[in-house]
């Protein structure tokens, strides 16, 4: 059975209520269980779980220590394309915005990773739209291998692929990859999908099982909070994991918590989760999967993440740019606008990523919370007693 059709057969709705209707008692045994079910999950995340944050915050600390020690790993997104076939309506690079575009060329990547090499980081997620006439399977492949020269771990974020086009990516030395479902609510995810590929949510569903059977060691999930009940959310989230992990075991699994975050396109969150209750998610993920990573970007504000490193993050980002070039100004000189998959002389746009002295000025595709630098980030982690870790992971390994 894939996961569309375990999640098709899961009370999910009757879940949520029961979640809601959790009494204070229930919560607390909950919270003092050694193991869980996806129904002492929905307790987790209820609104009576969400009084006893402090028991909460202890265990999910404690576990997290014990199973990862006192480290947080670091690594960057280095985006190569904002090029886009779909229309999302939340998503800066929803094809039909009128945003400057770019595609770095293998050479300009390259400049990129160099930079982000200096900086520290042994650990980068390439990052790309969807759009095939730009983002092509041969041209991620050399992206890939020429990374892979000099930063032992290369993930992707990507658009969804067929295990077949996978396989060259994983032998060029891609080892880890990132799809989030955005929302797995079916009639928000129709209605907010309009236009290309990503309108099919259950070929997206099944990516990262398409993925695994290519050979990656790492896959990342998550939604993308802020379009549906967040607590919908979540349990399929917990059941996505639970099923990858009894299914897919081989490989090492990571969850995001994303946020929605200000982007071209104006799109207003649908939805809303508070800093309190994204605590508590963290927390509730922690206790249902004590050896799972948990990945914190910098759609974070910069107090709330320093408060949540030692509550169960053991992945994090920093110094991100989320624009083609943002780290050195590589493809300032091919910015462009892209109408119906034609390339146009740039014009005007008022998302424009600001000029920062190293920006192209290609649009990201949202903002920012956390705007440290690395370095700044890494001293942070220091102070609190735990240790930066840029590289857990090199070839010789399995060679």
């Amino acid at each position: 059975m894939s996961f569309v059709a375990e999640l098709n057969s899961l009370p999910l709705s009757a879940l949520v209520k029961r979640s809601l209707d959790t009494n204070l008692a229930a919560a607390r045994e909950s919270v003092a269980k050694e193991s869980f079910s996806l129904a002492d999950f929905a307790q987790l995340i209820s609104p009576a779980a969400g009084k006893l944050l402090e028991p909460m915050g202890r265990r999910s600390q404690a576990l997290t220590q014990q199973r990862f020690g006192k480290v947080i790993r670091l690594f960057a997104p280095l985006y190569l394309s904002n090029e886009c076939i779909n229309n999302c309506k939340y998503c800066g690079f929803s094809r039909d915005n009128p945003i400057l575009r770019v595609t770095l060329t293998v050479d300009e990547v390259m400049r990129e990773t160099r930079a982000l090499a200096a900086q520290g980081f042994r650990n980068v997620l390439l990052v790309a739209g969807e759009h095939p006439k730009f983002v092509s399977n041969g041209y991620l492949r050399d992206c890939v291998a020429a990374l892979h020269e000099e930063i032992p771990s290369v993930s992707l974020e990507v658009g969804p692929m067929e295990t077949e086009e996978y396989r060259p990516l994983v032998a060029a030395g891609a080892d880890g990859l990132v799809v989030y479902q955005e929302t797995y609510d079916r009639a928000v995810y129709d209605d907010l999908h309009t236009a290309g590929p990503k309108k099919n949510l259950d070929w997206r569903l099944e990516t990262p099982e398409r993925a695994y059977a290519a050979g990656f060691r790492r896959i990342g999930i998550g939604a993308l909070y802020g379009l549906a009940d967040w607590r919908y959310e979540a349990l399929c989230v917990a059941a996505h994991a639970d099923y990858l992990l009894r299914n897919c075991w081989k490989a090492s699994l990571t969850i995001s918590l994303p946020r929605l975050r200000p982007c071209a396109g104006e799109f207003e969150p649908l939805t809303h989760i508070s800093d309190r209750e994204l605590v508590q998610l963290v927390c509730a993920f922690r206790l249902m999967f004590p050896d799972v990573g948990l990945v914190l970007s910098t759609r974070e504000p910069a107090k709330l993440r320093d408060g949540l490193f030692p509550l169960g993050i053991t992945l994090i980002s920093a110094g991100s740019h989320t624009e083609p070039g943002g780290y050195t100004g590589a493809g300032k000189e091919h910015i462009h606008q892209t109408v119906r998959g034609r390339i146009v002389e740039a014009g005007a746009s008022e998302w424009a990523t600001p000029t920062n002295g190293h920006a192209t000025n290609a649009t990201g595709q949202f903002n920012i919370a956390d705007g440290r630098s690395a370095e700044e980030v890494a001293k942070l982690i220091q102070s609190l007693g735990y240790e930066p870790v840029w590289k857990d992971w090199d070839v010789a390994l399995t060679k």
